[in-house]
């Protein structure tokens, strides 16, 4: 049987490393109580609100002592191209106020609209022109935006 082997996962990882990555929130249809499990087979948000461009893109290693603390445990960053990537996601005060948010993904490749200002890295719906493919999905309890919270989102992808 054949196998992936860690040079070959760390390789994948490289890959993904180069693409834009984006995060984004959506509404979802708004009738749970509890977050249903997320469908691997999904390609899409159920009800979209914005885009966020990646704060940070790192290769990474687990490490008992680092920084970084996901639910999957801690890792530290490193320069070397491994089988962890770190992505963060800063989003501003004002991005999606009001909305509530009970869906996130992570997309690769998603492409954003030419006549935007340089420098914008939050993009409702209308200033995407494609939202790439889903990598990451999780359901969320509804989290209402606030003006006074800056939210941040920290994940570990290992392949």
């Amino acid at each position: 049987m054949a196998i992936l082997t860690n040079s070959g996962r760390s390789e994948l990882v490289k890959a993904i490393h180069q693409q834009p990555i984006f995060m984004a929130w959506g509404r979802a249809d708004g009738l749970w109580s509890e977050p249903p499990a997320e469908a691997l087979a999904a390609t899409e948000l159920q009800d979209v609100i914005g885009f966020r461009k990646a704060t940070q893109v790192s290769f990474c290693e687990p490490d008992n002592d680092g920084a970084i603390e996901v639910s999957s445990g801690k890792f530290s960053l490193t320069a070397t191209p491994t089988r962890h990537l770190y992505l963060q996601f800063r989003y501003d005060f004002a991005d999606a106020l009001g909305e509530t948010i009970r869906e996130i993904g992570v997309f690769l490749g998603t492409q954003v609209a030419d006549e935007l200002p340089a420098g914008q890295v939050y993009f409702p719906t209308v200033q995407v022109n494609d939202s790439g493919k889903l990598l990451l999905l999780e359901n969320y309890r509804p989290l209402v935006r606030d003006e006074g919270v800056r939210e941040s989102f920290d994940f570990v992808v290992t392949f």
